[in-house]
């Protein structure tokens, strides 16, 4: 049994192992390959986050999902640089948004050089992403196009907040589905479609994406507030900083409004404060980290990835299937 990448995936099957390997590494030069400009600047912004290295949980989905059609076919790996790519220029405009100064251990680029650089070095990733993607052919494009318009949408959405009546964890969920679950549900659709998979293998692995993504999400807003620098690669409390209500302060405010509790309504009005001061900020951090509301964001969490797990069912018993399958048992992991 061989464990493979960041989540420790643990592989019994030394072809599958074999693939996933020689396909990640194909993709970190695609990633290289994609990023050069003529401009020496360009190539070192673009290439900021890619030489930081990260989880590339999406191609690894990518990698995994291509196991289920012919997983030589020629478009596996340009798609599976599509979706990093397109994961990277987000995470640029992610760091503008939320004013954020450290991303996978290094200095944020808005910190480095500037909002302008930042954004535009997205926008260029985004052109490098479609410049690919034109020669995987109409679909590919349509599909990209769907998924990065919710991308967007969500991001709308989590910005306007919810609308009057709605239930504010509800509207969070569909923020995530778009925000997060969109993409990686691409990589699982895009793995399979360029493998030549049949449609319903297709659909189903495009529904566990979709689950897995946004279970992946909620791990992370655990880890925003549970975990330190060294494990998540970026400050902890982030988005409480910016006010962005991730899944524990909703769970928080939904306590409040159900229980009224005193010790909850104080917490509530330390996160409305103003958090840009350091002592709050970490008051804050380590109320919430000692809280009931935390535990209920786990458990939302495990729910999800369940529903990913739930969704493989249709499909035949194989090595990648357990891969898959084990995927969501690291998601979880990720938020214990």
């Amino acid at each position: 049994m061989t464990v493979v990448g960041p989540f420790g995936l643990s592989v019994r099957d030394q072809a599958l192992e074999a693939d996933v390997q020689a396909g990640l590494a194909a993709v970190e030069e695609g990633l290289l390959e994609a990023t050069k400009s003529e401009v020496p600047f360009i190539t070192e912004a673009a290439q900021h986050l890619v030489r930081a290295g990260g989880k590339r949980f999406r191609p690894l989905l990518v990698m995994l999902a291509a196991q289920f059609g012919d997983r030589h076919a020629p478009g596996i790996v340009p798609s599976a640089v599509v979706v990093e790519l397109t994961h990277l220029a987000t995470l640029y405009h992610d760091d503008v948004m939320d004013e954020a100064e450290v991303r996978r251990g290094v200095p944020s680029a808005n910190t480095r050089w500037g909002n302008s650089v930042a954004v535009l070095t997205g926008d260029f990733l985004f052109a490098r992403a479609s410049h690919i993607l034109a020669d995987l052919g109409p679909e590919a494009v349509r599909v990209q196009a769907e998924a990065f318009e919710r991308l967007v949408t969500g991001q709308i959405l989590e910005t306007a907040g919810p609308s009057d009546g709605r239930d504010p964890v509800e509207h969070y969920l569909d923020v995530l589905g778009g925000k997060t679950g969109s993409l990686v549900a691409v990589a699982c659709r895009f793995g399979a479609m360029m493998s030549g998979a049949d449609d319903g293998v297709v659909d189903v692995l495009t529904q566990y994406g979709e689950r897995l993504g946004v279970a992946f999400q909620l791990a992370d807003d655990v880890l925003d507030i549970a975990s330190d620098s060294h494990e998540s690669g970026k400050t902890p409390g982030t988005d409480l900083r910016e006010g962005i209500p991730t899944m524990p302060v909703l769970r928080l405010r939904e306590r409040v409004a159900r229980l009224g509790l005193a010790e909850d309504v104080a917490l509530c009005e330390l996160l409305d404060s103003d958090l840009s001061d350091d002592a709050r900020h970490a008051e804050a951090l380590g109320l919430l980290r000692a809280h009931p509301a935390l535990e209920q964001a786990r458990r939302d969490t495990v729910r999800y990835a369940e529903d990913a797990r739930a969704a493989l069912a249709p499909l035949v018993e194989c090595d990648a299937k357990a891969a898959l399958l084990e995927m969501c048992d690291a998601v979880v992991h990720r938020a214990g």
